[in-house]
């Protein structure tokens, strides 16, 4: 297989496990919010699985190829953001919580459907068990880290509205009142942060270290859940 080739099937791994995860994570937010009395996504059309409906150019696409070019050691998207009324939530500090929390735990179910399925992929004919095993793995990945990055207590991920849902009120307002800078806080740390690092001759990808750990003993356990071996 040539380079160039040997980089299109690489990407072909990546591609469904990201659009999948993403656009699951974001439909299940609507759908929780839908159950607890805000109905602004199922309206728009956004509690649904069909990847259009909730495809990011920038978090979906270019995100993930710049992570990759970057040769960085995760690799996460995201799509755009379902809309949600907090207001017309039942108990809005309360349901916050749940509804930020569906996401995150949708990745995990994803993860853990991804191991389970394979052992029959192993069964199928020839150089197609190889691919589907690797969208698989890459699943597994992708929504484990998609979790674990998520769950960072910094608005606008859901990290920081469970935070938001949970602190004391005189806490949780200023930590809400991030949410404006929040993507600018991530793009820096993400990308900027890690660049000065590499030109210094110091690792400065903060991010990196903190959702390592998380994200290894997560798999472990998704693995363990589905008899796989770690």
């Amino acid at each position: 297989m040539t380079g160039a080739a040997a980089m299109i099937y690489e990407a072909s791994t990546w591609v469904l496990p990201v659009v999948f995860a993403v656009t699951l994570h974001e439909a299940s937010h609507g759908l929780v919010a839908w159950r607890f009395g805000d109905d602004t996504a199922w309206r728009m059309g956004r509690v649904t699985a069909n990847p259009l409906k909730h495809i990011d150019r920038f978090g979906t696409i270019v995100l993930p190829a710049l992570l990759i070019l970057a040769r960085s050691p995760f690799l996460f998207g995201y799509a755009k953001p379902v809309p949600v009324d907090f207001r017309r939530l039942r108990n809005p500090r309360r349901d916050m919580v749940w509804v930020a929390l569906a996401g995150p735990a949708t990745n995990v179910l994803l993860a853990i459907l991804s191991a389970a399925l394979l052992w029959p992929a192993a069964l199928m004919p020839g150089q197609s068990a190889d691919w589907v095993a690797a969208n698989l793995a890459h699943s597994i990945e992708i929504n484990v880290v998609l979790c674990v990055f998520n769950m960072l207590p910094l608005p606008p991920l859901d990290g920081g509205r469970v935070a938001v849902g949970l602190l004391p009120v005189f806490l949780a307002r200023p930590l809400a009142r991030l949410e404006r800078f929040g993507m600018a806080i991530l793009l820096l740390l993400l990308f900027v942060l890690p660049f000065i690092g590499e030109k210094l001759g110091l690792d400065l990808n903060i991010v990196a270290r903190i959702i390592t750990g998380p994200s290894e003993a997560l798999i472990r356990f998704v693995l363990a859940v589905t008899g796989q071996s770690p």
